[in-house]
């Protein structure tokens, strides 16, 4: 048991440092650490759904410092997130100023977006089976429209052909209410509740405001479409 003790004692000596204890070593500020904390603050501040990537366009010194907590605060943002982008940020080590540099950046925003599977008429339903995902870069691709976006209450504003990316402007709100059509208008103030018939003078999706005529006063005003066929005037 004697001579089993001294051996016990190396091998345990010699296991690697656990995550804790390893976290705790100081050490420099590596490059792959600086970039993933300015994507972390960028994709944060201007809030993006998907994968931000960064390049760094100039060569970056880090600080000639080692540190256990280091932390990369970006003190001047760019007006909007694009593929070229220059900002300003703070490094500290430890709590303790280390550096401020100005850093120029080539960026890519990837995420998945609609692409149709075969030509989309104009007025069509807006059909998730007709479409499929692909990897876009959004900073190349803007008006691109995510995957996570579109069901039936949209429609086909134009003709899409089979293979090209879907856009903003290829999709609008499906109208329920259409022009030249009679509605049920509906009004409520208090208590008092009253419904009518009105002619719609323009079409609207659910939301949006639109102009009908009073029949009998021959008088225009404006109501907000909630359902098919439906009103409502608003106080």
């Amino acid at each position: 048991m004697r001579r089993l003790l001294p051996l016990f004692l190396l091998l345990l000596a010699a296991r690697p440092l656990s995550a804790d204890v390893a976290a705790s070593v100081a050490g420099p500020l590596t490059q792959d650490a600086f970039v993933s904390s300015l994507t972390r603050e960028l994709t944060a501040h201007f809030n993006l759904e998907g994968d931000l990537q960064l390049e760094l366009l100039r060569v970056w010194t880090p600080p000639q410092l080692v540190a256990r907590d280091w932390q990369v605060i970006i003190t001047e943002y760019p007006s909007v997130a694009a593929s070229a982008m220059l900002l300003r940020c703070r490094i500290l080590a430890d709590g303790n100023p280390a550096t401020e540099a100005t850093i120029t950046l080539r960026a890519s925003h990837w995420r998945d977006a609609w692409v149709a599977r075969q030509p989309l008429t104009h007025g069509a339903t807006f059909d998730p089976a007709l479409l499929e995902a692909r990897r876009v870069d959004l900073f190349r691709d803007r008006d691109a429209l995510p995957a996570a976006v579109g069901d039936q209450t949209f429609i086909f504003a134009r003709a899409v052909n089979s293979g090209r990316t879907v856009t903003w402007r290829d999709i609008a709100r499906r109208p329920l209410v259409k022009k030249g059509d009679m509605v049920e208008v509906s009004a409520a103030e208090g208590t008092l509740s009253i419904t009518m018939k009105a002619l719609a003078l323009q079409s609207g999706a659910q939301g949006e405001a639109v102009t009908l005529r009073n029949l009998e006063s021959r008088k225009d005003f404006t109501a907000f479409v909630v359902d098919e066929n439906r009103v409502q005037v608003r106080f």
